[in-house]
């Protein structure tokens, strides 16, 4: 079985659900990068470092597991946001004491994703709306005083990508407590309700892009055209396994 594989320096973990229990015992960066941000590597290094600088980096973009499969002839398994939050959301209704910190896009997102875990039962929830940031500088003293203050034992990053990787490496290094920071985007809203519901059976079949589509054309039609040019970068572009 491939375990990782090198990609632009980046490793990714093939990992699957009987990995979890692991994971759960493991702290450190854990990243989920989708189609549309990996066809632009080069054009954001802060975003190409932060990758390069996760603890784990999923298989989260179908359609990146099949260009690996039919381009390089390599299989891996899909690990998606949706499917790691959805055990994520499991252990924390057995650890209703775990920590956790929310970082949020808006103030609508985070009342539902705070009420949603609350009603698993967890209790030491603390959230947090970002500012838009800088994208040439992607810091946040005001975040990570309070992180500090709070030291979770999760730290549950949901902006969009490209932002909240770099957002969670500055969180890393700058940090003095062991701590799961996970980069599931606007992966929590599937189970708030707040993007297009999906299931267990439209994630394995890697068709959740198309239901979000169906959902918010305007916003994913431009996303999804982003995403095409990693055909040819595929194509071209070593794959290493390791």
């Amino acid at each position: 079985m491939i375990n990782n594989i090198k990609y632009k320096n980046i490793t990714f973990n093939n990992l699957s659900e009987k990995d979890f229990p692991n994971l759960m015992n493991s702290d450190g960066l854990f990243t989920f990068p989708a189609a549309p941000p990996l066809a632009k590597l080069e054009l954001n290094s802060e975003y190409h470092k932060s990758l390069i600088s996760s603890d784990y980096v999923f298989f989260d973009s179908g359609y990146f597991v099949l260009l690996l499969r039919y381009l390089k002839g390599i299989k891996v398994n899909k690990f998606s946001g949706y499917k790691f939050l959805k055990l994520l959301f499991k252990h924390l209704n057995s650890n209703k004491e775990k920590k956790i910190f929310l970082v949020d896009p808006f103030a609508k997102n985070s009342e539902k994703n705070l009420e949603y875990l609350q009603n698993l039962g967890c209790v030491n929830i603390k959230k947090y709306v970002a500012p838009i940031y800088d994208p040439i500088s992607i810091k946040d003293e005001n975040l990570l005083r309070e992180i500090k203050n709070f030291q979770p034992e999760f730290i549950v990053i949901n902006l969009g990508g490209g932002v909240q990787e770099v957002l969670g490496y500055f969180l890393k290094i700058n940090i003095n407590f062991k701590s799961k920071i996970i980069c599931t985007g606007g992966a929590i809203s599937y189970f708030t309700k707040d993007q297009a519901p999906i299931n267990d059976m439209i994630d394995k079949l890697y068709l959740g892009w198309f239901f979000r589509l169906l959902f918010n054309p305007m916003v994913f039609i431009p996303r999804l055209s982003k995403s095409l040019s990693l055909f040819f970068k595929v194509l071209k572009d070593k794959v290493e396994i390791i």
